[in-house]
């Protein structure tokens, strides 16, 4: 790969990356926001957030601006959001404990298919599954609507119910893209003992799965949503 091809993948000062730097800021204000029951405030907050996670990928394709730093950032912030809401609900008691549990342990369960995978020789990351990405947009919407559902009226009673319905999918979703990552790092093992996988480069998604994310190169090794 040339010099001019690998140089935006190392830049660390795009736009796109501020974005995801603004998001990550954010974390820290929207807990503490939620904590003092100042819910719309923090519900404007996931909205900015939200718009920004859409607009830093948008960025990055248009102004030719991808990179390594940028492939970390971004699902960091979501996974960031997604756990400063889980521990802010649950110490309002909104959700229960058992939900967090749950959340958490298919962090937990994914958390070694990315030393697998560069044990295995390849420097790129499993491409993001879409059923992983519907997943964490179910979560991303059901928190907001529990939170609102918190308050009185029929109106904080219809999004508690469609945030739970949101949850419970995303949690499905969730574990349903944790199977696939393992059963993908599985093909990639069977593809490094018969010698049919290229060293440094994740062959691709198996055929049940969704469009693969960028190349392994530009991302790096990362474990995936």
């Amino acid at each position: 790969m040339s010099t001019q091809q690998e140089a935006p993948q190392d830049r660390i000062l795009t736009v796109p990356n501020s974005l995801s730097l603004a998001r990550l800021v954010g974390v820290p204000l929207f807990l503490w926001l939620v904590l003092i029951e100042a819910d719309w405030w923090a519900l404007a907050l996931l909205v900015l957030a939200g718009l920004s996670d859409w607009a830093d990928g948008k960025l990055a394709r248009v102004l030719n601006q991808t990179s390594k730093i940028g492939a970390l950032l971004d699902p960091a912030a979501d996974r960031l959001y997604i756990l400063a809401t889980l521990i802010g609900l649950t110490i309002r008691d909104i959700i229960p404990l058992w939900l967090v549990v749950l959340l958490v342990a298919r962090e937990v369960a994914i958390l070694p298919i990315a030393p697998i995978v560069r044990r295995l020789g390849y420097s790129g990351t499993l491409p993001v599954h879409f059923i992983g990405k519907a997943g964490t947009m179910c979560l991303l919407y059901a928190f907001p609507l529990l939170l609102l559902g918190d308050h009185d009226g029929a109106a904080a009673t219809t999004a508690k119910v469609i945030g739970w319905s949101f949850a419970i999918w995303g949690a499905g979703l969730y574990w349903s893209a944790a199977a696939l990552y393992w059963i993908q790092t599985r093909q990639l093992a069977v593809a490094a003992r018969d010698g049919s996988g290229p060293p440094g480069e994740p062959p691709g998604e198996p055929p049940e799965s969704g469009p693969s994310g960028p190349s392994g190169e530009q991302e790096g090794a990362e474990t995936p949503r």
